[in-house]
């Protein structure tokens, strides 16, 4: 498969069968931007094909892990301006669809529980939304089949009109309130904000209170599931180091958010305005605040003033004028919070 092909959803497997998670939709003609995920371990409690795998998570323990041992998946990126972990394309083994592992499931039927339900559910959503399943796809433990009875279901719609159909209908749904597709309760919501805590610094209000008007992560029938609505990358309009980027440190704003139109896809942006330097800066034409991370999609609305803690880019396009960004949640301590007033 094309390299240009590999978009946000998608996993590779490297020669040492470390699994990668495949993040946005810009890369680098040779690699490709990814974050470790699985790795084998004798003590892991995921077993695939007779080895065990160990999940690793946290940012932290993830650059601990790739320093340490294995520091060819760390690249100094010119066009990113920044020190990121990545894959050559020459370390890939196999490469994971979203959308071919769904129709694998279609053409040979589930073989577990899990399976069961994602099935149902992206044949739900597709029905009600009225788009092709050749569109969405399933992700996370469940695309390289390393997931247990209870794992989530994770979900990808690809492209703009799909995606934005699919999260009409998914709203419909938990609107209806049925017992299959639901929102998340107080105890899986307290759940959810722990396992984010250590790196996102949310109070558990504020965190409930975003969670409670996003339709992204929610229940059906028993299993927690999470969905990403990603665009493909002619309509998310960026090529590779068109534009470059130049990081600037740290940086906290309050702002006031101008247009919201791109909130729901991972990555997401916010056009925003009225801004306010609290920490960092200055960035004179900062004009978006942008993140890679599911967690911070559909997060604010067009006219609320938004909180926010990430690094501060200068953005460099090809052939327009040079402005500024903020990314969250690239950091350790990153956030991005709703305000209805500053």
């Amino acid at each position: 498969m094309e390299t240009r092909k590999i978009l946000e959803g998608f996993a590779v497997e490297t020669v040492e069968k470390l699994i990668f998670a495949v993040k946005g939709l810009v890369h680098p003609p040779d690699r490709l931007i990814a974050y470790v995920r699985y790795l084998p371990d004798s003590e892991g409690n995921r077993i695939r094909e007779g080895l065990n795998y160990r999940r690793v998570y946290r940012f932290n323990e993830q650059h601990q892990i790739i320093h340490t041992q294995y520091p060819v998946y760390l690249h100094e990126e010119p066009a990113f301006g920044i020190r990121m972990q990545s894959v050559p394309v020459k370390r890939i083994q196999k490469v994971y669809d979203p959308r071919g592992r769904l129709k694998g499931i279609c053409t040979c039927g589930p073989k577990d529980l899990l399976e069961k339900n994602a099935l149902a559910l992206v044949s739900l959503l597709a029905q009600t939304a009225n788009v092709s399943l050749g569109n969405l796809g399933i992700s996370g433990s469940l695309l390289y089949g390393l997931h247990h009875p209870t794992s989530d279901i994770d979900i990808v719609v690809y492209g703009e009109t799909e995606s934005r159909a699919v999260y009409r209908a998914l709203r419909h749904l938990m609107g209806k309130q049925s017992d299959s597709v639901r929102p998340l309760d107080r105890n899986q919501l307290m759940s959810l904000h722990a396992s984010h805590r250590p790196e996102v610094p949310l109070t558990f209000a504020d965190f409930a209170c975003l969670q409670a008007r996003k339709v992204n992560e929610f229940i059906f029938e028993e299993f927690q599931c999470f969905i990403m609505f990603v665009k493909w990358p002619d309509e998310w309009g960026e090529r590779y180091a068109d534009p470059a980027f130049e990081q600037l440190g740290s940086a906290k704003i309050l702002a006031r958010v101008k247009d919201d139109r791109d909130s729901i896809f991972t990555p997401c942006r916010y056009l925003i305005e009225d801004v306010i330097f609290l920490m960092g800066g200055p960035g004179s034409d900062l004009r978006e605040i942008i993140s890679f991370r599911g967690l911070f999609s559909d997060q604010a609305r067009a006219g609320e003033w938004v909180l926010a803690k990430g690094s501060l880019e200068r953005v460099i396009p090809q052939s327009a004028p040079v402005y500024y960004r903020l990314t969250v949640g690239g950091q350790v301590g990153d956030y991005l919070v709703s305000r209805t007033n500053p």
